[in-house]
């Protein structure tokens, strides 16, 4: 089988969590403050407005709540949002306006979200589709200039940047996914970005409890007497990473370069194998100044019919393929079925994700691009 998604570990992880195991200190530690401090350095932003948390949807729920969403609220976000999205905004008791989007770079744009804000809009949530950072820039304007919080799903997004800033440090906060199927992964983990440094500090209590310091939970024996009492203020959760997870975030940060740059050459090696089929249609080109993860790669067709069968084809040869994502507005529980969307409606019935993890071989690139051309052609596409 020929994954759409799939990790790269091996060794080299393995080793590093063997360290964590020897050292008989498994949870919130020092490789986890280190891998916060690595992570910061990779964003370009100081360490203390980065916090390691056991998954990116931690992070949404975690952001909402600082920003003091709730009823009467409403956040704007696209509809080909991950499931979490929304389920952060519901949670709170406010109410997801879902927008609409380019029907080619799968990115709402400017137009789209402005739109939809209205005078109850309290944030904007948006996602950068596959990895391409999208209209992220003019977003940010528009919410500074509205004075409405921006909160950045960069969870595919962790190499993504427009001119030389990262993704998910435009807004007021940003999210990235560490799980099992993402360019790097720790199995689950997330990471949280906080503009603002009282907000980033209220953040880390949230997250622990609403304990101010975790400092005297590492290193007891450093710590002064009667190191076990405690006052909290805010009343929070456990949402903290630990050092296993993060002893292989470590590794696999090191390993990012080698994991985008192949990503690259595979979305580059699936462009040309379609050039010369105009029935596929391809994501289209960076702007000047983008740089995308290349977390997805999409192809699009003439129709449902069409993708449907190059799906099953593909499947049948072993190969998997899927859709991401299925559009929110559709799922009654959060009250927009009525929503009139038809780019997000559109991308979403002719749209296929194509194998585009770093450890696919050239080859196998080359078996699912001529796969996909034999469907089109044998329901009558024809090359250029």
């Amino acid at each position: 089988m020929i994954n759409v998604t799939q990790p790269s570990v091996g060794a080299e992880e393995l080793a590093a969590i063997g360290e964590v195991f020897d050292s008989k200190w498994l949870g919130y530690g020092p490789r986890t403050q280190k891998f916060e401090e690595q992570f910061a350095r990779h964003l370009g932003v100081p360490a203390e407005h980065v916090l390691f948390l056991n998954s990116a949807t931690s992070g949404l729920f975690l952001a909402v709540e600082l920003l003091g969403i709730g009823p009467g609220d409403e956040v704007v976000l696209p509809s080909n949002g991950f499931v979490a999205n929304a389920n952060s905004v519901v949670d709170a008791g406010a109410r997801p306006v879902f927008c609409d989007i380019d029907e080619f770079g799968l990115n709402p744009r400017l137009e789209d979200v402005a739109a939809a804000i209205t005078p109850r809009t309290k944030a904007v949530m948006i996602l950068h589709y596959g990895g391409y950072p999208g209209e992220v820039e003019k977003i940010a304007a528009l919410c500074a200039e509205r004075g409405i919080a921006l909160i950045e799903d960069a969870a595919v997004s962790v190499a993504s940047t427009v001119h030389d800033r990262a993704c998910g440090t435009l807004g007021d906060f940003g999210v990235w996914s560490f799980d099992a199927r993402k360019v790097i992964t720790t199995g689950d983990g997330g990471m949280l970005y906080t503009r603002d440094p009282e907000v980033a500090r209220r953040a880390r209590r949230l997250a622990y409890h609403g304990l101010e310091d975790r400092s005297s939970f590492t290193t007891a024996a450093k710590s002064p007497h009667l190191w076990w009492s405690f006052q909290i203020e805010d009343v929070g959760r456990r949402l903290i990473g630990n050092d296993m997870t993060a002893a292989m975030g470590l590794v696999q940060l090191g390993r990012l370069v080698e994991f985008v740059d192949r990503r690259r050459a595979i979305a580059a090696r699936y462009d040309r194998a379609f050039a010369d089929t105009p029935d596929v249609r391809v994501p289209p080109p960076l702007p000047q100044g983008h740089v995308s993860t290349h977390y997805f790669y999409w192809v699009q067709f003439d129709g449902t019919d069409t993708r449907n069968e190059v799906s099953e084809s593909l499947l049948d040869k072993g190969i998997y393929t899927s859709y991401r994502y299925y559009p929110l507005h559709r799922v009654r529980r959060y009250g927009a079925t009525d929503a009139l969307l038809p780019k997000t409606d559109a991308v979403s019935d002719r749209s296929l994700l194509l194998p585009a993890h770093q450890a696919l071989l050239d080859e196998e690139v080359d078996m699912v691009a001529q796969e996909v051309i034999k469907v089109v052609e044998s329901r009558g596409g024809s090359p250029a």
